[in-house]
C-alpha cells in the first residue's frame, strides 16, 4: 500500500464529512450562479472580455468597487457633518443628556471634562443636493450631486483593530472573509489574466500616527484562498516574486510550473483538498501576471489630460492619487475590486496640522478618479466608495484652544459617501444631533451598509452564504440587515 492509500484508509469520519462541504459548497454555489464558470482559470466573463456575467439574484447596477478606506476614522464634524451651533458651545462640557453614558475609550474616559471643541474649519454649502463641506475639500465640494451622503453610519467597535476588521468583514472578531472575497467569490473574474480582487496601501505624507494594517484585513477566511486580496507594492516589483530571478528564462519557469502542476494534480487527485487546487491556479496566475502586471503599472501611456485630473502627485509611485490613478486602470482591465488603504486620519492631536495634510492627500486625487471614470464610460458600473472604520467625539481630548484641539473615537456616528455604480446621486441621508454625537434620523448599521453594496451588485445578502463549521456564514451575519432603499438609483 502506497502513502495515499494509507491516508484513506485512515481517514476520519469528521475528515470526510468535512472534505464533502467543500463539494456542497460547490453545488451551492453553482446553484447561486447559474452554469457559467466564476473561477479565475475559466473563460473571462465580462462584457468585452468574453462570455457573460454569472447569473446574480437581480440585476447588478455595479459590476466593479474601487473602495477607498481611510484607516483611523475621519473626524465628521471637521468634514461633512456641519454643526455650527457648537461655535455657542466652545469649552462648554458635553451634557450627559447628550452621552448618556455611552462607552468611551481609556484615552479619554479619565478625563476630568469632556469640552466641546467646534470645528475651526469654515463650510460652505454645495451643489443642488446643498451639502455642507469644509473648506479642506474644495475638490469634492465640486461634485457632491454626484455623490450619495451617509452621515449616520454607526458601529459598536470603539477600537481600531475591531473596528476596520468590522468594517472590512461584517465581524470584529478576524478570520472572516472580507467585502472584497465575497465580491470574489460570488461574482468570479473578469480578466483572467489579472487577480479579481486587488489591494493598495498609499502612501501619505503626514506621519504622526499610523495604525497598524495588516493581511487580515484582506484575507479570504473561510473562503478558497483564491478570493483572498492580492497586494500591490508601490516600488520594487509589484508583488513579490512575481518576476523571474536572475539567470531563469521563462522557458524555464513554463518548464518548472508544468512539473509543480503535474505533482499538485496527482495530490489533488489523491487527497481531494481544494487548497492544492487552488495553489495549481494561482501559480498559472503569476505566470499570466508577468505579462500584464507590467503593462497595468507603467503609466507612460497616460496622457498629460490625466494628470491633471488627479494632480502631479499620482506621478509619484505609492501616493494616495497615484493609487487612485492605478485603481481606474484595473477596473478598466476588468480587476472586479479594488482595495485602498489610506492611513493617519487618528486624530488624537493637533487636528489643525494633520487634518489639511490628509485632505490634500485625497481630495484631488478623489475628484479625478470620479471624473476620470466618467470620461472613460465607468463611472455607471463603478462603485466608490470613502470611509473610515467610525468617527470623532466633538468633545477634545487633551489640551483646547480655539486654534487646535484632538478628538477621540466615536462609534455612534460617521460619514461616509458612495459614487457612481448605481448609488443614487445628490443624496443625503441621515442625521445627527447638533453635536454630532448620536444619530436623530435613519441610522445605517454597517450591516446595512454591507446589504446595500451587496444589492448594487447584484446580490441578496439573505441568499449569499457559505457552509463553514456547520453554518451558513454570511457577510452580513445573523441579525437583521436591510438594503437602504434611498441610497439606490
Amino acid at each position: 500500500m502506497n502513502l495515499f492509500d494509507s491516508f484513506r484508509s485512515a481517514i476520519t469520519r469528521r475528515h470526510f464529512f468535512a472534505a464533502g462541504s467543500n463539494v456542497v459548497g460547490w453545488a451551492a454555489l453553482s446553484s447561486l450562479l447559474g452554469q457559467d464558470s466564476v473561477r479565475a482559470d475559466g473563460p473571462n466573463e465580462a462584457p468585452g472580455f468574453g462570455a457573460a456575467l454569472p447569473r446574480t439574484h437581480h440585476p447588478a447596477k455595479a459590476r466593479n468597487v474601487i473602495y477607498l478606506h481611510m484607516v483611523g476614522g475621519p473626524p465628521q464634524m471637521d468634514l461633512y457633518d456641519y454643526k455650527p451651533q457648537m461655535r455657542a458651545w466652545f469649552d462648554r462640557d458635553l451634557p450627559d443628556s447628550v452621552r448618556m453614558g455611552q462607552r468611551l475609550t481609556t484615552m479619554t474616559s479619565g478625563q476630568a471634562r469632556f469640552p466641546i471643541a467646534p470645528s475651526k474649519f469654515r463650510f460652505a454649502r454645495h451643489g443642488q443636493c446643498g451639502m455642507w463641506v469644509s473648506e479642506l475639500l474644495p475638490y469634492t465640494s465640486r461634485m457632491v450631486d454626484d455623490m450619495c451622503f451617509l452621515r449616520s453610519m454607526h458601529t459598536e467597535a470603539i477600537n481600531h483593530e475591531p473596528a476596520i476588521t468590522y468594517m472590512q468583514t461584517g465581524n470584529q472578531v478576524t478570520g472572516r472573509p472580507c467585502l472584497g472575497a465575497w465580491a470574489s467569490y460570488g461574482l468570479g473574474s473578469l480578466n483572467r489574466d489579472l487577480p479579481t480582487f486587488v489591494v493598495l496601501v498609499a502612501r501619505h505624507s503626514n506621519n504622526e500616527q499610523v495604525q497598524a494594517i495588516s493581511a487580515r484585513l484582506w484575507q479570504a477566511g473561510y473562503l478558497s484562498g483564491e478570493h483572498a486580496g492580492v497586494s500591490f507594492r508601490s516600488a520594487g516589483d509589484p508583488i513579490l516574486y512575481i518576476n523571474n530571478p536572475p539567470g531563469v528564462s521563462p522557458e524555464v519557469r513554463r518548464r518548472t510550473l508544468d512539473g509543480l502542476r503535474q505533482l499538485n494534480e496527482m495530490n489533488h487527485r489523491a487527497v481531494g483538498d481544494p487548497e492544492t487546487a487552488t495553489r495549481i491556479q494561482q501559480y498559472e496566475m503569476a505566470f499570466r501576471m508577468q505579462s500584464s502586471v507590467p503593462e497595468l503599472t507603467n503609466l507612460a501611456s497616460e496622457p498629460e489630460s490625466t494628470f491633471r485630473l488627479y494632480g502631479d502627485d499620482a506621478r509619484r509611485p505609492g501616493s494616495f492619487a497615484n493609487t487612485a490613478l492605478m485603481a481606474r486602470r484595473m477596473v478598466e482591465r476588468g480587476v472586479r475590486f479594488v482595495q485602498i488603504y489610506h492611513n493617519n486620519w487618528d486624530t488624537h492631536a493637533n487636528v489643525a496640522g494633520r487634518l489639511p495634510d490628509q485632505c490634500r492627500d485625497v481630495d484631488h486625487a478623489c475628484w479625478g478618479l470620479i471624473q476620470d471614470l466618467k470620461n472613460r464610460g465607468l463611472y455607471d458600473s463603478t462603485l466608490v466608495i470613502w470611509g473610515g472604520e467610525f468617527g470623532r467625539t466633538i468633545y477634545s481630548q487633551g489640551g483646547l484652544t480655539t486654534q487646535n484641539y484632538g478628538r477621540d473615537h466615536h462609534p455612534r456616528c460617521f460619514t461616509m459617501w458612495m459614487a457612481g455604480g448605481g448609488s443614487r446621486p445628490g443624496t443625503i441621508y441621515g442625521q445627527t444631533d447638533d453635536f454630532s454625537y448620536n444619530i436623530v434620523e435613519n441610522p445605517v448599521h454597517i450591516r446595512d451598509f454591507h446589504a446595500t453594496v451587496l444589492h448594487l451588485l447584484g446580490i441578496d445578502h439573505s441568499r449569499f452564504s457559505y457552509r463553514y463549521q456547520g453554518l451558513d456564514q454570511r457577510l452580513t451575519g445573523v441579525e437583521p440587515a436591510h438594503v437602504i432603499e434611498e441610497l439606490l438609483s
